[in-house]
C-alpha cells in the first residue's frame, strides 16, 4: 500500500511539475524609446547592469524590430499580435478600443486562461485602452519636475496658456528613485509580487524612461562624464526621401530647446548625458525588480522578457526622437530568459534571426499554453529560445504613415534596408531608399537605383511585395486628434 501511495504521490508531483513548466507566470519589461544602446549590445557608454545580467540568463535578440516606430500602434501590435497596417492606426492619437472593440487582446487572452493581469506603468500607450481588463492596473503617471526652478518654470508656463505644457528637456534632482515615476512603478510592481505570489500571473511593468523628458536622479548622472559623450554625425543620408526623417519628433516643443536650426555640442551632448542616466536609471528598476523575484522564490517559475516598443535617435542624421523607418529607429532590444526551473533553458546566448516584437503574442501562446487563441499575424519564436542558431525569416518588416495620403513600407534582411514610399491609396512608388546597415546601424548613402546595387534592390523589393502588394490599399482607421 505504501508503494502505491509513494507511485501516486511520485506522479502528482510530476504532473504538477509538468503543469507548473507549461504554465509559468510571465513579467514583461516594457520600456518607452529604448533603443539597442546597452553593455549587453555593445555599447561602449551606457552602464546597464542589471540588463546585462538579464542577458546572460537568456537568448538576446541582435535583430528584433518593431512595427511601426511610434509608442501606440508599436504597443497595440505587440498587445494584439496584429500589424499596424491590419489595425489602420498609425498615430498616437487613437485608442485602440476606439475602433476595434473586436480585437483579443493578450491581458483578455490571459484572463481567459486563469492568470492574474497586471498593468503597471505604460503598457498601453492610451491607459484607457483594456483599463477595466486587468486584474490589477497601476496608472501612468504624467511626467513631472522637482527642482524648484523647474517647478516655478511649470507654474508659470501654465499661467500664460502655453501648450503644450513643457519645462526642460532633462533633470537631475538629487533625489531618490522613487521620486520619479519609474522608481515608483518599480516599488508597486513589488508589493504587486509579493501580493500574488500565491497566483498564476503575467506582469507588463512599462518604465516610461529614457522617453522624454530625460529626468532622472542626479547618482545616475553622476555615473557619466559629460565630455565622454561624441557628438554623433550631423549628416543627413545622400538621396533620402524628403519625409523620410521627422522634423525632430517631440524634442523641439520642450522650453530649454531652441525652435530652429541644429543643436550645439554643449546642448547635445547634455541630452546625450540625460538619455544615458536615464537608461542606467530604468537598469536599477530592473534589478530591483529581478531581486524581489528571486527573493520571493519566484525566478524559478517566471518567464521574463525585456523590450522596448520602438529604437531611438539621440543626434544622428542631425535628427532626434523616432518616427522614421530608419535602421535605428525599428531595431530594438529583445532579451527573452526562461524560468529558471525550465529544464532545456537556454542561457547567455545571442540570436541574429530577425524577429519582430507581433511574434511576442504567439510566443507568450506557445510558451503558457494559452487556450481560445485568435488568429494573429506573428510567429512563436520558441524554436529560437531553445536553439538560437535556427533558421528563421527572410525578412522582417515595418511601416510609417506621413499622414493618410503616404505610407512609408519597409523591410529589412539584417544586412540591407529597403523602403518604399507609395500613395497610400494607389501604391504610386513616390520615393524609394536602399540603404547598407552590415557593419552598422547608420547608413548615409542611399543606393536605391544604382546599377551596382541592382540585384540587392530587386531580391528587398521582391520580399516587400510579400508583405505589402499593390492591389491592397493600406486601411486607414485613425481619428482626428482631440
Amino acid at each position: 500500500m505504501n508503494k502505491v501511495i509513494g507511485l501516486l504521490f511520485t506522479a502528482f508531483c510530476f504532473l504538477s511539475s509538468n503543469a507548473q513548466e507549461s504554465q509559468p507566470n510571465v513579467l514583461v519589461f516594457y520600456v518607452d524609446d529604448l533603443r539597442a544602446e546597452l553593455g549587453c549590445y555593445g555599447s561602449k557608454t551606457a552602464i546597464t547592469p542589471h540588463i546585462d545580467k538579464l542577458a546572460e540568463e537568456g537568448v538576446m535578440f541582435n535583430k528584433a524590430y518593431v512595427q511601426q516606430a511610434i509608442c501606440a500602434p508599436s504597443r497595440m501590435s505587440t498587445l494584439t499580435g496584429l500589424r499596424p497596417e491590419t489595425l489602420g492606426i498609425y498615430s498616437i492619437f487613437t485608442p485602440l478600443r476606439n475602433v476595434h472593440k473586436e480585437v483579443v487582446s493578450l491581458p483578455q487572452l490571459f484572463n481567459k486562461n486563469g492568470y492574474k493581469t497586471i498593468s503597471i506603468g505604460k503598457v498601453y500607450h492610451h491607459g484607457r485602452d483594456d483599463k477595466n481588463v486587468w486584474s490589477t492596473y497601476f496608472e501612468k503617471e504624467k511626467n513631472s519636475y522637482l527642482k524648484p526652478e523647474n517647478i516655478a518654470l511649470m507654474k508659470r508656463l501654465k499661467e500664460e496658456g502655453v501648450k503644450p505644457l513643457k519645462g526642460p528637456a532633462f533633470e537631475n534632482a538629487d533625489v531618490p528613485d522613487e521620486a520619479y515615476k519609474d522608481g515608483r512603478a518599480a516599488n508597486y510592481a513589488i508589493e504587486t509580487l509579493q501580493k500574488v505570489k500565491g497566483d498564476k500571473f503575467v506582469m507588463f511593468v512599462g518604465l516610461s524612461k529614457p522617453h522624454l523628458p530625460y529626468n532622472a536622479p542626479k547618482k545616475y548622472w553622476d555615473l557619466y562624464d559629460k565630455n565622454d559623450f561624441k557628438i554623433p554625425s550631423r549628416q543627413k543620408p545622400e538621396g533620402a526621401y524628403s519625409l523620410a526623417l521627422s522634423k525632430w519628433g517631440e524634442l523641439k516643443g520642450y522650453s530649454n530647446i531652441p525652435k530652429e536650426g541644429d543643436l550645439n555640442d554643449d546642448l547635445t551632448r547634455d541630452l546625450i548625458h540625460g538619455y544615458h542616466a536615464s537608461v542606467s536609471y530604468i537598469d536599477a528598476q530592473v534589478g530591483k525588480v529581478m531581486e524581489t523575484l528571486e527573493d520571493l522564490d519566484l525566478r524559478k517559475n517566471t518567464l521574463i522578457i525585456f523590450m522596448s516598443d520602438h529604437g531611438y535617435k539621440i543626434g544622428e542624421y542631425a535628427s532626434w526622437c523616432k518616427h522614421s523607418n530608419m535602421e535605428i529607429d525599428a531595431r530594438v532590444p529583445l532579451i527573452i530568459s526562461r524560468e529558471t526551473a525550465y529544464k532545456n533553458r537556454v542561457t547567455n546566448k545571442t540570436s541574429d534571426a530577425l524577429v519582430e516584437n507581433v511574434d511576442i503574442f504567439q510566443t507568450l501562446v506557445e510558451i503558457c499554453d494559452l487556450k481560445s487563441t485568435p488568429v494573429t499575424e506573428g510567429k512563436s519564436i520558441v524554436p529560437l529560445l531553445n536553439n538560437p542558431k535556427t533558421k528563421w525569416d527572410d525578412a522582417a518588416y515595418s511601416v510609417y504613415a506621413r499622414g493618410k495620403k503616404i505610407m512609408g513600407v519597409t523591410t529589412t534582411d539584417g544586412e540591407w534596408r529597403y523602403t518604399e514610399w507609395r500613395n497610400s491609396t494607389t501604391h504610386e512608388i513616390l520615393g524609394a531608399e536602399l540603404y547598407e546597415h552590415k557593419n552598422s546601424l547608420l547608413s548615409y548613402t542611399n543606393l536605391s537605383g544604382q546599377k551596382k546595387y541592382k540585384k540587392v534592390e530587386d531580391r528587398l523589393r521582391k520580399l516587400l511585395e510579400i508583405q505589402f502588394p499593390r492591389d491592397k490599399p493600406f486601411l486607414q482607421n485613425d481619428q482626428p486628434r482631440r
